[in-house]
C-alpha cells in the first residue's frame, strides 16, 4: 500500500484548489492558505480513519468545514458575516478576451458571493457544496451530517432566498 505522505501529496495535487475555494466561500476571507495546509495535515493524521465510504474530496471538505468552524471559534467571530473581497485567483479562472465583459462578469460574481455570504449558515453551506462545488446530494449530506431530504429541502430554500436577494439588489 502507498504510504500516507504519497496519498496526501496526491490528494493535495488533486483537491487543494477545491478545498481552497471552499474555504474562501465558507469563511468569507481570501486568507485561507494556513487552513488549507491544516486540512491536509489533519487528513494525513487521520488517514487510517478514512474508510472509503466517501470520495477523498468529500472527506477533505468535511475536514475543511470542521477546521473553519474550529478557527472561527478560536477567533470568537461569526463565520462569513463580513463582505471581504473574493480571492482574485478565482476571478482569473475564466479567461475572456474582452476586458469590459470580464469586468462586468467579475462584478456579477462578487455580487453573487456577497449575496451568498448574507444567507443563514445552513443555507450558505448547502449552496457552497451543491451549487458552487457541484457535489451530489449524498456527498453534501455526508459533509454536513444531514439526511439527504434535508439537503434537498435546504438547497431549494436557499436558492429561493438567494434569487430574492439578487432580485432585491437589482431593484436598488
Amino acid at each position: 500500500m502507498t504510504n500516507v505522505r504519497e496519498i496526501i501529496s496526491e490528494w493535495f495535487y488533486l483537491y487543494s484548489h477545491d478545498v481552497y475555494d471552499f474555504l474562501v466561500y465558507y469563511t468569507g476571507t481570501r486568507d485561507v492558505e494556513d487552513l488549507v495546509q491544516e486540512v491536509f495535515i489533519k487528513a494525513g493524521r487521520g488517514l487510517n480513519s478514512y474508510k472509503n465510504q466517501a470520495s477523498p474530496k468529500t472527506w477533505l471538505f468535511t475536514i475543511a468545514r470542521n477546521t473553519a468552524i474550529d478557527e472561527a471559534r478560536k477567533k470568537e467571530t461569526k463565520i462569513s458575516k463580513s463582505s471581504t473581497p473574493f480571492d482574485e485567483r478565482f476571478w482569473e479562472q475564466q479567461t475572456l478576451t474582452n476586458p469590459e465583459h470580464l469586468l462586468l462578469k467579475n462584478e456579477a460574481q462578487k455580487e453573487l458571493y456577497l449575496s451568498i455570504s448574507k444567507l443563514k449558515k445552513k443555507f450558505r453551506e448547502v449552496i457552497i457544496l451543491r451549487g458552487i462545488q457541484g457535489l451530489s446530494v449524498k456527498e453534501t449530506a455526508q459533509i454536513l451530517d444531514w439526511k439527504e431530504t434535508a439537503v434537498r429541502t435546504n438547497y431549494h430554500r436557499a436558492l429561493k432566498l438567494l434569487r430574492e436577494q439578487v432580485s432585491q439588489e437589482d431593484l436598488k
